[in-house]
């Protein structure tokens, strides 16, 4: 989220990479809970039991408090006793990446979405966040919500060039989409076909579930579970205070609908030229906006 307090991209560069570290790497309202969801339930074997989905896939961009240092971070993600799983915002270079044979086996998961859905529906997250969050951090709910997604995509988006965080994030990982520990998954992809997405992530991974535990990670990354179980995609631990309304996590993920939130032909249109800028490889732009084989 540019220019929120609460997100500091330097902080995930002083983790220090072990050995089978999967980062989930994601821009804002494109996938990113439901990808980190699959990835807990491969990793655990179908595991329903966790309180927050951010106590077993944290986030080193997360800054739970005004003044919290980095430290507090570096300390809950080091004393993980098993193969951890990270969230990012970030691609390359805010994401450290790892190469493949520098004698760590860190992997990437990147998920991408149509930036037009993505954008209503970031209108929308932000406009839930909780008065006792902006309060917190001292930020008028008025630096970031406005009352009609135009106003928002004027006077939110445009001026701090927010575009950037769905084409530049493409951008960052093109160059990088063959290398053997990368995966860019689509969004729509994961709408279309979510059991065949999942077992090319558990291949991705080096992961060989159970038939039995097939059963239940199926079962758990559905939208219609996590909707079920909404609470547990809610809280960002650690934090003093509830950062979201109820349901603000896990709203409806549909393709194609962007209209219905706002989204104008003029403005898809701006978007778009706005896009070619950032990412002039056509291939690149055009599985940004429609998922499907990567060039």
């Amino acid at each position: 989220m540019g220019g929120a307090p609460w997100v500091d991209s330097k902080q995930q560069q002083a983790v220090v990479a072990r050995d089978g570290d999967v980062w989930i790497s994601c821009p804002a309202k494109s996938g990113t809970n439901w990808m980190m969801n699959i990835v807990h339930q491969l990793m655990s074997g179908g595991d329903d039991g966790f309180e927050s989905i951010y106590d077993v896939v944290p986030w080193p961009e997360w800054v739970w408090r005004p003044g919290a240092p980095v430290e507090d971070m570096l300390r809950r993600v080091e004393a993980i006793d098993r193969r951890r799983a990270f969230k990012s915002h970030s691609a390359p270079p805010e994401l450290p990446f790892v190469e493949s044979g520098n004698g760590k086996d860190v992997k990437y998961v990147v998920v991408a979405r149509n930036p037009e859905e993505a954008i209503v529906s970031f209108k929308i997250f932000i406009d839930q966040h909780t008065d006792a969050f902006f309060d917190l951090w001292q930020v008028p709910r008025a630096a970031f919500c406005r009352p009609t997604f135009e106003a928002f995509y004027r006077e939110v988006m445009e001026p701090r060039q927010m575009q950037g965080m769905f084409h530049g994030f493409v951008a960052g990982w093109w160059p990088l989409r063959h290398e053997p520990n990368v995966m860019l998954v689509h969004f729509a992809d994961m709408k279309r076909d979510l059991p065949g997405v999942t077992r090319k992530i558990a291949a991705f991974l080096g992961i060989q579930p159970t038939e039995p535990q097939w059963a239940k990670i199926a079962h758990h990354t559905t939208f219609a579970w996590m909707k079920e179980h909404e609470g547990k995609f809610e809280t960002v631990t650690p934090c003093p205070v509830p950062p979201l309304e109820k349901g603000a996590m896990v709203r409806k993920g549909k393709l194609g609908a962007a209209h219905e939130d706002g989204m104008t032909p003029q403005i898809a249109s701006e978007l778009r030229a706005v896009g070619d800028a950032i990412l002039a490889d056509a291939g690149a732009r055009r599985w940004l906006y429609e998922g499907g084989p990567i060039p």
